[in-house]
C-alpha cells in the first residue's frame, strides 16, 4: 500500500484517490477530489473528498473544508445542469449516529427531483461501472 500522510489503506476512499479502487472522477485537483457515488440516490450523486485522509468534519482543517466546499457548490451547479434536477441536496454526515459508514470525510452532492422522498443509504443498490463512467462524461461536458 501507499505509505504517506493521510493514507489510510484499510479506506476506500483514500484508495481512490491513490487510484487503487476504480471510481467515475468528476473533478481532481491538489487538495479535493469529486466522484460519482457507487450506490447513487439519483445518477449525477457525487462525493466530494478532502484527498488527505480525514475522519470526519471535526478531523479536517477548517480551510480544507472551504476548498471542499466550494468545489461542492461548483459541482452541484454542473451536476443540476446535467440532470436536469429540480434541485440539489447537499448531505455531510458526522459519526456512526448521523448516518456516516465511511470513515472518511465526505459531502453528498444529490440531484433531486420534485416529490422525490430520500430513501436509506443502506437501501441503494450498487450501479454498474459503465452506467456511471458515462454520466461522469456527461457532467464533465457540462
Amino acid at each position: 500500500m501507499v505509505n504517506r500522510v493521510g493514507f489510510d489503506e484499510n479506506c476506500i476512499f483514500c484508495k481512490i484517490v491513490a487510484k487503487q479502487a476504480p471510481s467515475s472522477i468528476l473533478y481532481e485537483d491538489e487538495v479535493v477530489m469529486a466522484f460519482l457515488d457507487i450506490r447513487p440516490l439519483n445518477m449525477g450523486h457525487s462525493l466530494v473528498i478532502p484527498k488527505a485522509h480525514y475522519v470526519d468534519i471535526f478531523d479536517t482543517p477548517e480551510w480544507e473544508l472551504s476548498e471542499i466546499h466550494k468545489v461542492s457548490k461548483k459541482l452541484a451547479a454542473t451536476i443540476k445542469k446535467a440532470t436536469n434536477a429540480d434541485g440539489i441536496s447537499i448531505i455531510q454526515q458526522n459519526g456512526a449516529a448521523a448516518g456516516q459508514d465511511i470513515f472518511h470525510l465526505h459531502v453528498h452532492v444529490v440531484p433531486r427531483f420534485t416529490g422525490q422522498t430520500l430513501p436509506r443509504f443502506s437501501e441503494l443498490k450498487e450501479v454498474p461501472r459503465s452506467a456511471l463512467d458515462e454520466m461522469a462524461q456527461k457532467i464533465r461536458q457540462c
